[in-house]
């Protein structure tokens, strides 16, 4: 009896020793899969606030670059438009003078002419950067067209665009955003980079359309230069994103850039 009351004891034991035991391992993995859990939930949160930040500093950019382009706007009105005017007003005021000669009042009536046909041109170029009329009547690739013509006239440099794409028009705000990144690349390679050659192709790879750039520029460090956290390069970033796109830059002092995205 000793016996057996010594092993039921025993067995009683070993049941609450087992028992414990899993007690305390269940106990170790609900504190294990809290803390996972808090630390998963704590990455979640840190990467939504690094996209928020991102976010926010996009629509900075955004802000940043309309405020810029509502100041040039502005100020071209001020000085092309406004100042033009003024002098068709005064010339005007001096036609309501007495005793005007024939050839005075030609003259005048000619400077108002005169004055007034500059005046409508640059309301026509403002106009035209504002939206231009061939993109919006023909597309994105009529449009990248003529915005090569244009930088072609000015016979300092020479554009090879090459266009595999057949852009759709139901798409046309985001196509905006494409020629706003080439209008932006271009007038880099010209005014920074120096360049007497730039290349633009788009071609569809693996259902993905691409757009590949490059020009024979001066080029920049990518590491060290500044260049690419100006207004210009912001602008351009906060573009791709809202094509949901990507874009990889590579430079070299002396050999130019080449860029290429995705959208």
């Amino acid at each position: 009896m000793n016996v057996n009351s010594i092993t039921e004891k025993e067995i009683v034991a070993i049941i609450l020793y087992i028992s414990l035991f899993f007690m305390i391992v269940s106990v170790a993995l609900v504190v294990f899969f809290y803390f996972s859990r808090k630390k998963i939930i704590q990455k979640e949160l840190e990467k939504k606030d690094l996209i928020l930040a991102h976010q926010r500093e996009q629509l900075y950019a955004i802000i940043v670059t309309q405020e810029e382009e509502r100041k040039r706007i502005a100020q071209d009105l001020h000085d092309d438009i406004s100042s033009k005017l003024n002098v068709v007003s005064l010339n005007s005021y001096l036609l309501t003078s007495a005793n005007l000669t024939i050839e005075e009042t030609q003259e005048i009536t000619s400077n108002i002419i005169s004055i007034t046909a500059k005046a409508l041109d640059n309301s026509r170029k403002i106009a035209h950067n504002l939206l231009p009329p061939v993109f919006d009547k023909f597309g994105l690739h009529a449009g990248i067209e003529e915005l090569c013509e244009e930088f072609e006239s000015s016979k300092s440099v020479k554009v090879n665009y090459q266009n595999k794409i057949e852009f759709d028009e139901k798409d046309k705000d985001r196509h905006l955003h494409i020629f706003r990144i080439l209008q932006e690349l271009m007038n880099n390679s010209l005014r920074h980079g120096k360049a007497s050659e730039i290349f633009i192709r788009f071609e569809n790879v693996d259902t993905v359309n691409t757009c590949f750039y490059k020009d024979n520029g001066i080029g920049f460090d990518c590491e060290s230069s500044e260049s690419q956290k100006g207004l210009g390069m912001k602008n351009i970033d906060s573009r791709i994103s809202f094509l949901n796109g990507t874009m990889n830059i590579s430079s070299s002092i002396g050999k130019g850039i080449d860029v290429f995205f995705v959208f």
